[in-house]
């Protein structure tokens, strides 16, 4: 295979054909990527330009480690070698096709160049299989919500077939003398085609008709690329190097419904989409029943700019005809959907989106309305007055400071959970105590307190978000302290992440935090050894949100309880089902098992007798699902701080 370009095909120069088909390839090639790129145009701007050593960092363990693909690691082990497979196959194939078009380059083919032509051996070996699992696996084994379709047995075809006709050339090449240096495979490979029958003066023409098969099957694949479900091979290494870096929340609109109300980097999470199913596979609304599909919400987008692509940009929407209301508000605002992405698509932003649409038309739950009107009425989700605030503090035996009149070290950000509901004000009595014995300086604002917003935000309310962002940060502002304190997870984002601080965010930590320095410092002193078995739910805003998995962990093992891990757990965790403005909601008929009760089942199931909490959302969500499920007698509901007491009082 001294130069397969050379010569004549049917009587025209082959050089010349090479050079038509990559014309017409790239030309077709090109073109639709330049559609999708001015569709994007027209959406709004995000900037995503930001914080580049963050995002190499990222695009190194998630694309060229395949990180979180591995934690599946029977299907991640086989992607990430049939991506490195692609890695090396195609720059073996640009290599060929320039060395093929330029015959006059002082190089040869990749083939012929002894280090690239082991390594192709190898990863082509390799490829194959993990195309075999994948196969296997996608075929045989079918993961739910796996999306099973033609496209996906073609795009495993054409990648077969570029391994194979690579292999085989290679050992064709060898059969014919002209593999040098050692090439197992190569020479196994012409020792089985020997044994077939070839002869070794026809080898080279066998050789040089693999590498077209070769180049042609890889300019079909270019040009069948950008035109079919599998566009996520070209798409995704782009959505993770511009994913979000933090918890996304998309920036303050009136909503979005058709294409170019949407952020461009919120249609392109369609693009990228893989249809895999992970995302399905973690929600907990898909999995208890509810309308929304994850996936499918990407498949939409994604369809949303085909139709545009198709009717020469005019105007498409989701709502009402793709997306159903009932989708949009089933969404708990998780993560877990984005979490488990192995591209960084980012369904949650999209869902709010919809849901500012859908509130600004006045299409929401009655159940919801009525919490968002007691919100800008009363500053709470309970309709109660604001003097009600600090009601729950009257069973102490000490009085808790008013921040705006003296100064404190603490500044405690009670929330509206467990202020105003009955059921919760015992334990944030407890967490008063814990705080006080061991000598916390610590105040509230009483009366001036608002619910944070964090809910109203993800529910598409960023106007009553924003009215009680204001109030709160001009109560905290005639307050004197030097951090801030919150029993409640989803404060602790809002405060934490979203507020915007004139003079410098504070300090924002949740108590568990808190409790842990204080253990550490041993300024709090566990005076006995708590004994038995207990499981821990990650809360979604404290967890995936923010990032805190270890401190509450670290305070039961120094009480001396044994903590046993449900499957589910740390940045897997599974939703209680009350995030989102999801609490606030009416549950919808027909669904499976609520979220709440599925989790109780899974920490009975760990053999531990208490699940123990550290949000007061999951404390009343699954103290309903432990009556539901007929687990009363066999599961305990503790928030940690109880514990704490437990173990810390006299």
């Amino acid at each position: 295979m001294t130069d397969p370009a050379a010569g004549l095909v049917l009587g025209i120069p082959a050089r010349l054909i090479l050079w038509g088909l990559a014309l017409v390839a790239f030309g077709l090639f090109g073109r639709r990527v330049a559609a999708y790129v001015k569709v994007l145009k027209r959406a709004r701007p995000e900037p995503r330009w930001d914080r580049w050593p963050a995002r190499i960092r990222r695009f190194l363990f998630e694309v060229l480690l395949q990180r979180k693909l591995l934690e599946e690691p029977l299907i991640g082990v086989a992607h990430l070698l049939i991506f490195w497979a692609f890695v090396f196959y195609a720059t073996s194939f640009f290599w060929n096709l320039l060395k093929g078009l330029l015959p006059f380059l002082p190089v040869p083919y990749a083939d012929q160049a002894y280090a690239m032509a082991l390594a192709l051996e190898i990863f082509g070996v390799i490829g194959l299989a993990g195309l075999v699992t994948a196969a296997f696996r996608r075929y045989l084994l079918r993961p739910p919500r796996l999306e099973q379709t033609r496209d996906a047995g073609i795009i495993l075809t054409l990648i077969s077939v570029v391994l194979l006709s690579s292999l085989v050339g290679a050992g064709a090449a060898s059969l014919a003398g002209e593999a040098h240096g050692w090439r197992p495979v190569a020479t196994a490979v012409g020792g089985l085609l020997a044994a077939a029958g070839a002869e070794a003066a026809e080898a080279g023409a066998l050789a040089a008709a693999m590498w077209w098969v070769h180049m042609v099957t890889v300019l079909g694949f270019l040009v069948y690329l950008p035109y079919s479900k599998h566009l996520h091979l070209l798409a995704s290494p782009f959505g993770v190097l511009f994913g979000a870096l933090e918890p996304p929340m998309p920036a303050a609109s009136d909503g979005a419904s058709r294409l170019e109300e949407f952020t461009w980097r919120q249609l392109f999470s369609g693009l990228a989409c893989a249809e895999c199913g992970r995302c399905d596979r973690a929600c907990p609304a898909q999995n208890s029943g509810y309308q929304l599909s994850p996936k499918m919400l990407m498949h939409q987008v994604k369809e949303l700019i085909m139709a545009s692509l198709a009717a020469g940009g005019n105007g498409h929407a989701l709502l009402p005809d793709r997306v159903k209301p009932e989708q949009v508000w089933a969404c708990m605002t998780c993560l877990a959907c984005i979490a488990r992405c192995p591209v960084s698509n980012e369904h949650v932003p999209v869902l709010i989106e919809l849901r500012r649409k859908l509130v600004a038309d006045g299409e929401l739950d009655g159940h919801l309305q009525e919490a968002l009107t007691n919100l800008a009425r009363y500053g709470n989700s309970f309709g109660q007055s604001a003097r009600n605030r600090a009601r729950w503090a009257q069973g102490l035996d000490f009085k808790i400071k008013d921040a705006r009149k003296e100064p404190v070290t603490w500044l405690w950000f009670t929330g509206d959970y467990a202020a105003y509901d009955p059921r919760l004000q015992p334990i944030t009595r407890t967490a008063a105590r814990v705080l006080a014995r061991a000598g916390v300086d610590f105040g509230i604002l009483y009366e001036a307190e608002q619910n944070s917003g964090n809910d109203a935000r993800r529910v598409g309310e960023e106007g009553l978000f924003e009215t009680l962002m204001e109030k709160n940060l001009a109560a905290i502002a005639k307050a004197r302290f030097e951090k801030i304190v919150t029993t409640d997870p989803h404060s602790l984002h809002a405060l934490r992440q979203e507020y915007r601080w004139s003079n410098g965010r504070p300090q924002v930590a949740h108590h568990t935090e808190l409790i842990w320095e204080l253990i550490r410092t041993n300024r709090l002193t566990p005076l006995r050894r708590l004994s038995g078995k207990v499981t821990y739910h990650d809360p979604c805003y404290l967890g995936r949100y923010n990032g805190v998995y270890d401190a509450p962990r670290r305070i039961l093992r120094a009480l001396g309880l044994e903590l046993v891990e449900m499957p589910r757990c740390g940045s897997r965790s599974y939703c209680c089902g009350a995030g989102g403005g999801r609490i606030w909601m009416e549950d919808v008929a027909g669904i499976q098992e609520r979220p709440a009760e599925s989790r109780v089942r899974e920490a009975a199931a760990t053999g531990a007798a208490t699940l123990v909490v550290a949000c007061p959302k999951d404390w009343v969500m699954f103290q309903d699902a432990r009556k539901t499920t007929g687990l009363e007698d066999k599961l305990v509901i503790k928030d940690i701080v109880e514990l704490v007491e437990e173990a810390t009082q006299p």
